[in-house]
Formats: C-alpha cells, sequence, structure tokens
C-alpha cells in the first residue's frame, strides 16, 4: 500500500520547494521577492488566479493569494484543490519535499488533505512499478498548525488510503475471508477488540439474508464485529456503524445486465472499507467514544444453489422477505447486521453502502444520498461534517408511504420497491431491522470514480472514512 508522506511541524521553514498564502500587497512584500516575481504575481491576480506557481530552475515557490481568510466549507475545499494542483507539480517535476507555511491553521490542514489523499496510488499490479511511482516524500509545516493536527492528518491519511486498497483490490484476493483478514489485523493493531464470525457461527445466528446472497458462491461469507470500548467513553450506549461487505457483485440470477455494469463490482464492499477504517482511525487517536463497526461480508454469484427470484428468506429477526430481485442483495445481508447491532443497545446507527444505482442517478458521483430516523439535531451534526470534509450529504424524505412500496403479499417484505424512489425504499427496508434511532448513508455515487478528481483519485475514494470520524470525534 502507497504510504502518506512523513509529516513534520517546524518552526522554521525547513524545505527548498515552498508553499504560502498572502491576502494583502502588504503580506506580498514581506514575502521579499523579486521585482520580476511580484509583477508576475499582480499580473496573475488580475486574471483571478489563486494559485501561482513561481519556477526558480532550482525550487518552487506556490504562492495562494487568498484576499479574504476564510474557513467556510468551499474555503477548506478550495485549500484541498490547490494542495492536489501542487502534487501533480511536484509529481511533474520529481519534488519530493515540501514546506508549507500558512498562517491560518484550518487551511493549512485543508491544503495538507489535498497534498497527502492525492498521493494515493493503486501500483500493487504493475509489473514495474517504477515507470509509474512517484513518491511524495515529506511535507513539513509551519505556522499556526499544532501537532495534534498533524497527528490526526497522518493518521486519516493512513485509513483512507486503506479504504482506497480494500476497495481497489480485485475479487481474485479479496474474497470475504481475506478481507475480515485484513480488517482484523489493521483494527485489532490499532487497539480495538475483533471478532470474526465464519460461516457455521453465522448458520447458528440464523444470518438468513446473509446466508442467502452467499448460496451462489464457493467462498463462504465472514460477518465481522469490530469494537473501540474506551474506559472513559462519552456515551453511555454506543454508536453503532455497519457497512456493506460485498466484494464483488454479479447481480446473482438477476444477473447485471452489461459488463460495464459489473466490470468494478469489486468496490460493492466499500462502505464495509469506510466503516473498518473509520474504527481504525478512532482507536489510533484515541477517541473518548464508544463505538462497534459490524461488515457482513459475502460475494454474489448466479452458481450452485443460488437464491431465485421469487424465494422467500428467513431473516435473523424472524421476519421474512419475498426476494424479486437478487441484485437487491445488499440490503438482504445489512438486514442482518442491523438486528445483530440491537444487542448493544445503541443510542444511534449509522449504516453505510453502495447500496443503489437510484442513488447515484439522483445526484451524480458528488454527494451521499441520506435518510433516516435520527432526529433533526443529529442528522443535522451529521450533514454539516459532511460540509466540512466535502462529503456532501443530500437528505431525502423518509415519509411512511414508502412503506407501502416494499408490502409483499406473501412474506412480510419484499427486497424491492417500484421503480420510483429506489434509494429511499432501500432505506425503508433496513429501518424494519433497526431499534435505535437510524441514519443510512447510500455511497454508490462517490465511492469509486472512473477518472480522478483533484485530490479524489482514480478508483476507490475512501469516502466516508473523514466523515465518520470527525462526526465521532465530535459527537
Amino acid at each position: 500500500m502507497t504510504t502518506i508522506p512523513k509529516i513534520t511541524l517546524n518552526k522554521e521553514v525547513v524545505a527548498d520547494n515552498l508553499v504560502m498564502s498572502f491576502a494583502s500587497d502588504k503580506e506580498l512584500k514581506s514575502l521579499k521577492l523579486s521585482l520580476a516575481e511580484t509583477e508576475y504575481i499582480k499580473a496573475c491576480i488580475k486574471r483571478e488566479r489563486r494559485l501561482i506557481e513561481i519556477n526558480r530552475f532550482d525550487r518552487f515557490l506556490f504562492l495562494i493569494h487568498n484576499e479574504k481568510p476564510a474557513t467556510d466549507y468551499a474555503s477548506l475545499e478550495a485549500f484541498r484543490k490547490h494542495g492536489s494542483t501542487i502534487y501533480n507539480t511536484c509529481k511533474t517535476n520529481k519534488i519530493d519535499s515540501l514546506g508549507v507555511s500558512i498562517a491560518n491553521a484550518d487551511l493549512a490542514y485543508a491544503l495538507g488533505e489535498g497534498l497527502i489523499f492525492s498521493s494515493y496510488q493503486f501500483l500493487k499490479y504493475k509489473s514495474d512499478k517504477k515507470k509509474s511511482e512517484f513518491q511524495l516524500k515529506s511535507v513539513s509545516f509551519t505556522g499556526a498548525i499544532g501537532k495534534d493536527a498533524l497527528k490526526k492528518l497522518a493518521i486519516l491519511g493512513e485509513a483512507t488510503f486503506m479504504a482506497r486498497e480494500w476497495v481497489n483490490e480485485p475479487n481474485s484476493y479479496l474474497t470475504a475471508t481475506v478481507f475480515a483478514k485484513l480488517v482484523e489485523k489493521a483494527c485489532s493493531g490499532a487497539g480495538c477488540e475483533v471478532k470474526v464470525f465464519d460461516k457455521k457461527e453465522i448458520v447458528k445466528m440464523n444470518m438468513g439474508g446473509l446466508l442467502a446472497v452467499n448460496q451462489g458462491s464457493i467462498d463462504p461469507p465472514t460477518f465481522t464485529q469490530i469494537e473501540w470500548k474506551p474506559a472513559k467513553a462519552r456515551n453511555k450506549k454506543p454508536i453503532v456503524l455497519v457497512g456493506k461487505g460485498v466484494v464483488y457483485d454479479t447481480g446473482g440470477l438477476s444477473l447485471k445486465p452489461t459488463p460495464h455494469s459489473m466490470d468494478y463490482m469489486k468496490s460493492d464492499m466499500a462502505g464495509a472499507a469506510a466503516v473498518a477504517a473509520t474504527m481504525y482511525a478512532i482507536a489510533q487517536l484515541k477517541a473518548d467514544v464508544h463505538v462497534v463497526g459490524l461488515i457482513p461480508s459475502t460475494d454474489n454469484r448466479p452458481g450452485g444453489n443460488a437464491y431465485a427470484p421469487g424465494d422467500v428468506v428467513n431473516m435473523m429477526n424472524g421476519m421474512t422477505v419475498e426476494v424479486l430481485n437478487t441484485d437487491a442483495e445488499g440490503r438482504m445481508i445489512l438486514a442482518d447486521a442491523l438486528h445483530y447491532g440491537n444487542r448493544f443497545k445503541p443510542e444511534l446507527v449509522i449504516n453505510t453502502a453502495t447500496l443503489t444505482g437510484a442513488a447515484l442517478r439522483a445526484i451524480g458521483t458528488y454527494g451521499i444520498v441520506g435518510m433516516g430516523t435520527a432526529d433533526k439535531r443529529v442528522f443535522d451534526q451529521m450533514k454539516d461534517t459532511g460540509e466540512k470534509v466535502y462529503e456532501r450529504i443530500v437528505e431525502f424524505p423518509f415519509w411512511s408511504e414508502y412503506d407501502d412500496e416494499i408490502k409483499s403479499e406473501i412474506a412480510d417484505l419484499k427486497n424491492l420497491g417500484s421503480d420510483l424512489g429506489g434509494a429511499i425504499t432501500a432505506g425503508k427496508f433496513l429501518a424494519h431491522f433497526t431499534d435505535a434511532p437510524f441514519i443510512h448513508l447510500d455511497i454508490a455515487g462517490p465511492s469509486y470514480l472512473h477518472k480522478g478528481v483533484n485530490y479524489k483519485t482514480t478508483g476507490g475514494t475512501g469516502v466516508g472514512v473523514r466523515l465518520f470520524t470527525e462526526f465521532i470525534l465530535n459527537y
């Protein structure tokens, strides 16, 4: 896995290649630039260029004109994008060390995010890695940013890279069993208590949804429980995170219609990757919040004794589900995990999944579709956190009328509504299986990009890791 650059805090500038910001002519003069450089910068400002690169041949100077320094969500995102642009210049010019001297701590942190997250590469299967590989080795910060912020930046960089790596791994390597082992190694190493349940234990627990989806596969399912319980937790009842872990999805017998709708379905466990990487991050950060992560995992194949449209499945909570489409498998495995989570008597359940094409079609790759039963205060905090980290959430309605869409004539529920409001009816299905206040986040859009955008690299993006970590730290 790509390692993040070494991040250091220094009293003085220690790097030849430097990033600085300025807001006024007075600040520009204080930088002691040559007359030619100053004139060039002023010309760039007139053309409304905010990031200005000066190539001094033996080193680079990157200047950000920040006329009205602010830490609103748009400003933070602008600095992340600046960080990404600067990284690309570093890559082109083989600059492996960089200094950042920005007075505003929040903006410096955001720029660091852009630099760090842009540096991820998935090169495991390249036969000649040196042809592609470039490593930004170190980033040194000066200014108002503190050690705790840089520690958090480093840990979230590691966690995001971890989630991206898992999502990018092909199913030829990343079976449910291998995924569970990787999660166990990472999270137990960070200080979490991890239990991995095998197929025999899953059968004993009557996880009918998970077992049904697994029937068409030759590889066994797993169910992973990750717990972070600090001695002095602020919450008496835990937060439970649930992530969809379908390591590969063919659609089952309801086979996906075209090769292009299946060729990146290795990413159908992005929700599980986000949950596991979040657990790793909060443990490394010693968060004083009790959190449990749950990951049901399998592939969804059309082989063997694959479950079929028309089947009725007995779920872990005793409800029966009529299967109308085997490609609506994510909700089947998540339902059992949500019911399992009731034993912790959580004060909040957050479910995340690449669940529906309807969510992707509704808002594209630009945000997360959210809904649920949690009260407005909690949901608003989640949305505010999404704005802060720029993993934005669009709240969909959760009206009772949508429940009618999933009523079955022959069972308690059916696993598919009509062709309208598909993201919402999927969330409604899940709500039947948890007793706690519930937030469902459908990350089908932003979890995997066929072409990278700024600091969100091609392939798995790691969406959800920063969102959940920030939400938990400030809960």
